[in-house]
């Protein structure tokens, strides 16, 4: 089924595969972004907000029943833990939207102050293994295929820690994980180039990634938080390079303006979103037989949780729709006759045409709203979730 011209596209700016194509998006949702979040400095609570991981799934399936764009939400254990995991699973096919990635969680507990995985500490080391394997019992349960491990392991000081000890710990214990790790399942290692350890972090970088998980086998990848690098960095390279090794497994999408600021993925940036996506599904990261997964990771500090969710998924379609609408092969040759501005010309192109008219016609023949953001205020969620979720611990960092 082809999207229908918009007097706004030009139709031979709609390919047939295009629609195909975006068919194919799924974007998982994060159980933790419709809870309480903030700086370091507060945790903002809000009206409405989720009391138990099933009112995150309510919340979550919000977003996909008006954009038909996210039909799983990721777990953290133990934020999200709970005695019966099956019938969480059939709690979440009732709403509608699945169980997806199990993310671990060694960063909160005073047994961590010193590391985890990567601890000098055997004892430690074990403490953390243990609760990785608890995960993949979880993921036997929920039906999760990816283990997500990100580790705030590291230094402040320099001496304080044997550098080369500590990576040597982590490949034991992520060996041991691995070995658990079953024939339709993935671990997946996530980077961060700093903070909380700002001497040095035991994963800093996709190059640490990458060798830690090539060690173990096919069922190990590489995770990429677009927040987790340096100002500067070529993050589209990185998702070449890896996409070129068969590594990349994930994307933890989200928008920053001077570090890790877990903000709306495209809002400080929709050029670098777009570049990004143009590496995705020129490396066949997108589509039928792809098994790169694309998931949010943002914290909704001032803004209202469901619809800040409904706007990044969105924004994802926009920037992958607007890097399907790329003329490969008016670009490739262009590049083959080191045409740059011709190349660059050809680029700018997709990256300014406004696919928005053809989205909304889009949706509507899928039996979605023109406008899902406008479709779910006007549904009156927020006020009836502010007026039924009274009393109870609203859910947040730790909870």
């Amino acid at each position: 089924m082809t999207a229908p011209a918009s007097p706004d596209l030009p139709a031979a700016g709609l390919p047939d595969r295009r629609p195909a194509t975006l068919d194919d998006l799924a974007i998982e949702l994060p159980s933790w972004a419709f809870g309480n979040s903030g700086t370091r400095f507060r945790v903002w609570p809000s009206p409405g907000t989720p009391r138990t991981v099933q009112e995150k799934l309510a919340d979550a399936a919000q977003v996909h029943r008006y954009t038909g764009l996210a039909p799983t939400v990721a777990l953290h254990i133990p934020w999200d833990a709970v005695e019966d995991y099956a019938g969480l699973r059939r709690h979440a096919d009732d709403l509608g939207v699945g169980l997806g990635t199990v993310n671990s969680n060694t960063f909160q507990a005073e047994t961590f102050k010193f590391g985890s995985l990567a601890s000098r500490d055997a004892a430690v080391r074990r403490v953390a293994v243990d609760h990785h394997l608890e995960c993949l019992a979880i993921m036997a349960e929920t039906g999760s295929r990816d283990l997500k491990i990100w580790l705030a392991d590291g230094t402040n000081y320099p001496g304080q820690d044997d550098i080369r000890a500590r990576q040597d710990a982590l490949a034991e214990s992520l060996a041991e994980l691995y070995a658990q790790v079953g024939d339709d399942q993935r671990l997946v290692l996530e980077y961060k180039f700093f903070e909380p350890a700002f001497y040095h972090t035991d994963v800093p970088d996709w190059g640490t990634a990458y060798a830690q998980v090539t060690a173990l086998g096919e069922r190990a990848v590489v995770c990429l938080d677009t927040g987790h690098h340096a100002p500067g960095t070529n993050i589209e390279f990185i998702v070449a390079q890896l996409l070129r090794l068969g590594r990349l497994g994930s994307f933890d999408f989200n928008s920053r303006f001077y570090a890790d600021d877990d903000l709306i993925v495209g809002a400080a940036d929709p050029f670098q979103l777009f570049r990004i996506l143009v590496e995705v599904v020129r490396g066949g990261g997108l589509g039928p037989g792809s098994d790169v997964a694309l998931m949010l990771d943002q914290c909704h500090n001032v803004e209202d949780k469901v619809p800040g969710q409904i706007r990044s998924v969105l924004n994802v379609q926009e920037m992958t729709a607007r890097a399907l609408l790329l003329d490969r092969e008016a670009l490739a040759a262009a590049q083959a006759a080191n045409d740059v501005l011709g190349a660059h010309g050809v680029f700018m192109d997709a990256f300014y045409t406004d696919v928005r008219p053809a989205l909304a016609a889009w949706r509507e023949e899928r039996g979605l709203p023109a406008d899902p953001m406008a479709a779910f205020l006007a549904s009156g969620y927020l006020a009836r979730i502010a007026e039924d979720r009274v009393g109870g611990t609203q859910a947040g960092w730790g909870a």
